[in-house]
């Protein structure tokens, strides 16, 4: 199973950028997805996830800035990133608990996201 991230970049602060990453491989199903960020000098933190359900969950640091979605049929997660600040600046990881025999947790390598002050 693979997680490319795709639609990282630079930015200038207010702007906006959508990340998106495609699940493949021998996939049966797809349960929580979401998206983490690592940022220089500190730990990975949690800033969206999303369940089968659609329930989303957010960073308070992202709130009413940040919008998760997903695609089901296409193992398919996005965020939808307005009003980027400075502090938004890192790496950002998808994550998806997926099914290919058993559960287990799959990463994205990552995509960086650089917000010019």
């Amino acid at each position: 199973v693979q997680l490319p991230a795709c639609g990282g970049g630079l930015v200038q602060a207010g702007g906006s950028l959508r990340l998106s990453c495609a699940a493949s491989g021998t996939i049966r199903s797809v349960n929580g997805m979401g998206w983490y960020r690592q940022a220089p000098g500190k730990q990975r933190e949690m800033v969206a996830f999303i369940t089968t359900s659609g329930y989303e969950t957010y960073a308070d640091s992202v709130k009413g800035r940040f919008t998760i979605s997903r695609d089901s049929a296409k193992n398919t997660v996005y965020l939808q990133m307005n009003s980027l600040k400075f502090e938004d600046t890192a790496v950002y990881y998808c994550y998806a608990r997926i099914h290919s025999g058993r559960f287990d947790d799959y990463w994205g390598q990552g995509t960086l996201v650089t917000v010019s002050s």
